[in-house]
């Protein structure tokens, strides 16, 4: 039998370099027009993304705003997360009540 977990869940469960790559696929961005966004080399994206090193702190606000995410979702997975154009789909959590 197949547990699943809600979407949002496995956001949190990922990686700061699998939150960006999921985000910029949900752009619909390349990894180049990504880099380009923060004004860093392709390389440096991708070693970022593929979680071989992370980006400086100074870079988090901007990656978030360029990939149209909050800064919480993307260090945590919880917050407003991507969606893809034409989809219900979002990967943001729920609301939680008290």
């Amino acid at each position: 039998m197949c547990n699943q977990m809600p979407d949002w869940a496995l956001a949190a469960d990922d990686t700061l370099g699998g939150r960006m790559s999921l985000a910029r696929d949900a752009c619909g961005l390349s990894a180049e027009d990504a880099a380009l966004l923060v004004a860093v080399p392709k390389q440096t994206w991708l070693s970022w993304e593929n979680d071989r090193d992370e980006p400086d702190p100074a870079y988090l606000g901007e990656i978030a705003d360029s990939l149209h995410i909050s800064l919480a979702w993307l260090l945590s997975g919880r917050g407003i997360g991507p969606s893809w154009k034409g989809s219900e789909q979002s990967f943001a959590s729920p609301k939680r009540s008290n």
